[in-house]
């Protein structure tokens, strides 16, 4: 019986989404993972799937169809993989879950609109920034969910859903030197965190794969763009992450050339 197919960046957290569901399902292995290359164009075969749309992920079904947006395709497996249910059953708890991830745009935009600064001045507006979207994660969950440590009694829909962010989020250490201060305002949401980002089904990525995916993002260039005087970029397959030096941490004074980046 054919598998539904998954298009996918697998540093991407929109994808890691999927894989983190799959995995808490036990079915990471009933779905075809077929990697884009996001430093070249999109194949003319998958523009044609996609009907135009560059986008990733994309899942395609067991029967032909294609699905986009990563909440959507969440849904999808969730309803296709009904056993070991990672959405709340009962209404009003499945409410708090969606009011929940209904958070995640402005919170993972906030996040990579800080890290693509290049404005050195701006950094002390987009830090406070930051902190207001933890800060209201905070409050939610103190609302909602006070004993913790995530939202319900396990690592649920919600935690699939943020928890590639609080891992992308390794960036913002690395390159802005940020950390949540260790004061009550922040307390529910670090403990969310720390248990999200450890669970044994959210392992896809890690700090140093981020760190290096990621630096051409800090010096303002996403989704495999290529920065001026450079001929690869840092999202590029090869080498592989693993064995390229730690990128300069300084992303406001220097520009690291290909071979810096062991590129």
């Amino acid at each position: 019986m054919p598998h539904p197919t998954l298009y996918h960046i697998p540093a991407c957290p929109f994808c890691q989404r999927l894989e983190i569901l799959l995995t808490l399902k036990g079915r990471r292995d009933e779905v075809d993972f077929k990697v884009i290359d996001i430093t070249q164009p999109r194949p003319d075969w998958l523009l044609k799937k996609t009907r135009g749309t560059t986008a990733l992920p994309i899942l395609e079904t067991a029967d032909g169809h294609i699905i986009k947006e990563s909440l959507v395709i969440l849904q999808y497996l969730e309803d296709i993989y009904p056993e070991r249910p990672v959405a709340q059953r009962d209404p009003w708890r499945r409410a708090v879950e969606n009011m929940l991830t209904r958070m995640d745009g402005d919170f993972f935009s906030q996040g990579y609109g800080w890290l693509m600064n290049q404005d050195p001045a701006r950094r002390e507006a987009l830090r406070e920034g930051m902190l207001n979207q933890y800060a209201q994660l905070n409050d939610f969950l103190l609302a909602h969910s006070p004993a913790g440590p995530f939202l319900f009694e396990e690592f649920g829909w919600a935690e699939t859903v943020f928890t590639p962010f609080f891992q992308r989020f390794w960036f913002l250490e690395y390159y802005e030197d940020f950390a949540l201060p260790m004061d009550a305002r922040y307390a529910r949401v670090r403990e969310w965190i720390t248990a999200s980002t450890s669970h044994p089904a959210a392992q896809q990525t890690t700090q140093e794969q981020v760190v290096k995916l990621y630096y051409d993002y800090a010096k303002g260039a996403g989704n495999g763009a290529l920065l001026p005087g450079r001929s690869k970029s840092s999202m590029a397959f090869e080498p592989d992450w693993h064995v390229r030096p730690w990128p300069p941490k300084n992303k406001y004074e220097h520009s690291a050339t290909d071979a810096e980046l062991g590129l």
